[in-house]
């Protein structure tokens, strides 16, 4: 496959700063746990000697076509919430680095089939793994409406959760809403036309995140980060909105995702992790202008004591 197909598939968001966070060593053993398009992946590639390992996890089997034709390379299809047991398959274990780029890929809102995308009409999906069950055309049909305000309060940070929620209700009891355009059609009433883009996007980013169970794995990744780093391992975090990041923040600061500082006998704050970066990085104007989706990503690194 081309790189150009790559770039269609996705475009990587500070994919420098990425790598260097890592401080990729020719011999290491490396785990990018989000690899999509393959961007990331194949600059790390480059840093790798020939004792070097990368494996590239994905859910979406979609991403296997991208897959690094390399003897250092393995791919494995499958959620990063259970990447301990996929490194331990592939006899990776313990790794000098993990990498997480949180953003949904280029790949997924352009192939409009797949449901994530409120331009044009499609069948209401949002599965990141076309095997799994749960699909957003079942939360908006069978979700009782203070579980979706739940949703679209939290996880799409919408001030008009409650009247989104019972506008769905609403809908659903004289028609279905089974398509992007039908869920569109219900909630745009609702949606401020000057913030139209943001808000349609913020109520399906709570969708998505319903259904693919997304703060659940992130969870389950920075736990057992833990368990697979070794010590001075780092650990690269891209996150993509506030809830993802505030998780990132806590947990590279002090070892939970609640934030609970722990302190020893002496009173100093113990954690596992040391920030590496201070102070959170963003994208540059100039990648900005190259790539308008890089603007929310936050990028965070934590090193293993």
């Amino acid at each position: 496959m081309t790189n150009q197909c790559h770039i269609v598939y996705h475009v990587p968001a500070l994919l420098e700063e990425c790598i260097a966070g890592l401080c990729v060593k020719p011999d290491g053993h490396y785990i990018d746990v989000t690899f999509g398009g393959g961007g990331h992946s194949r600059a790390i590639m480059e840093k790798l000697g020939e004792n070097g390992r990368l494996m590239g996890m994905d859910q979406d089997l979609d991403a296997f076509a991208n897959a690094i034709a390399d003897e250092r390379f393995t791919f494995a299809h499958g959620n990063f919430a259970f990447v301990a047991n996929f490194a331990r398959y592939y006899e990776m274990e313990p790794v000098d680095g993990i990498l997480a780029d949180l953003g949904v890929s280029f790949h997924h809102f352009d192939e409009a089939s797949r449901g994530f995308s409120f331009r044009g009409d499609a069948p209401l999906d949002m599965r990141m793994n076309g095997n799994a069950r749960l699909t957003a055309a079942h939360i908006v049909a069978n979700y009782d409406e203070e579980d979706l305000v739940r949703l679209f309060t939290i996880y799409g940070e919408l001030r008009q959760s409650r009247r989104l929620a019972h506008a769905i209700v609403s809908r659903r009891a004289v028609k279905s809403i089974a398509t992007t355009g039908d869920l569109v059609e219900a909630v745009r009433p609702l949606i401020n036309p000057a913030q139209e883009r943001k808000e349609l996007s913020q109520v399906f980013q709570a969708l998505r995140i319903e259904v693919n169970h997304e703060m659940d794995a992130l969870e389950a990744l920075l736990r057992q980060s833990l368990e697979l780093l070794k010590p001075s391992g780092r650990l690269v975090v891209l996150a993509y909105h506030s809830l993802e990041d505030r998780m990132v923040k806590n947990f590279m600061r002090s070892g939970n995702v609640e934030g609970r500082v722990e302190k020893d006998f002496y009173g100093r704050v113990t954690s596992p992790l040391r920030p590496v970066n201070r102070k959170v990085i963003v994208a540059t104007d100039d990648e900005v202008a190259r790539n308008p989706r890089a603007r929310s990503a936050k990028l965070r690194i934590g090193e293993k004591i």
